[in-house]
């Protein structure tokens, strides 16, 4: 599947061109979008609200997303290298037209891959330091740490059901019905996920 993926920020502008960018550059590449994403939303909006947000999951191996320029994928670096690392792990290709930008299974992709794995593990190393230097703080200040009561069996329980709760992002749940069906708080879920699926951090579905 060939997907042509158009956002603008507000109402008063027109996606007239951004679509005009994307035929152009089909056509001299002999190429034919079979889904247009056409969505008018601002880029600080959480991906989760957005029609792109709901498309990540349902890619396949070999699905091409193409855009005017990686500016149109999200608010800022981390969250388009997020999008990217994901398609890059689902084997799909996102190619922009301005940027001339090529994800896909070359030697370029691949060294994109191991600085995207970087970039999080980064991104991870200084949410951990983050949260000792907060840790040390109430420590030190008197407060009292440790888990509340019953949220360790909580986060085992969802421990076990990894790969339930991970086809069930893929098939589009929100957070609130994944807590639902589990029957586990909202936050619970939230958390998990944010853990267990790094790539899914601005997935907070409502």
């Amino acid at each position: 599947m060939i997907y042509g993926y158009i956002r603008v920020s507000t109402d008063r502008q027109t996606t007239e061109n951004q679509r005009f960018e994307i035929i152009r550059f089909c056509e001299k590449n002999n190429l034919k979008i079979d889904v247009w994403v056409e969505e008018t939303i601002s880029s600080v909006i959480g991906l989760e609200k957005k029609k792109l947000g709901h498309l990540l999951p349902q890619l396949q191996k070999d699905d091409i997303v193409i855009a005017s320029e990686l500016s149109r994928l999200g608010r800022n670096l981390f969250q388009v290298m997020s999008i990217l690392y994901h398609c890059m792990n689902m084997q799909a290709n996102v190619w922009t037209i301005k940027d001339n930008y090529r994800l896909g299974a070359d030697i370029h992709s691949k060294v994109l891959a191991f600085a995207f794995g970087l970039s999080a593990e980064i991104e991870r190393n200084l949410i951990s330091q983050r949260t000792k230097e907060a840790l040390r703080r109430i420590k030190a200040e008197g407060g009292i740490l440790g888990r509340p009561k019953g949220s360790k069996n909580r986060a085992l329980k969802l421990s076990r059901k990894r790969e339930q709760v991970e086809h069930l992002l893929n098939c589009g749940y929100t957070y609130s019905a994944i807590a639902r069906k589990l029957e586990v708080h909202r936050a619970t879920i939230s958390k998990f996920i944010r853990r267990e699926f790094f790539y899914y951090d601005e997935l907070s579905r409502e």
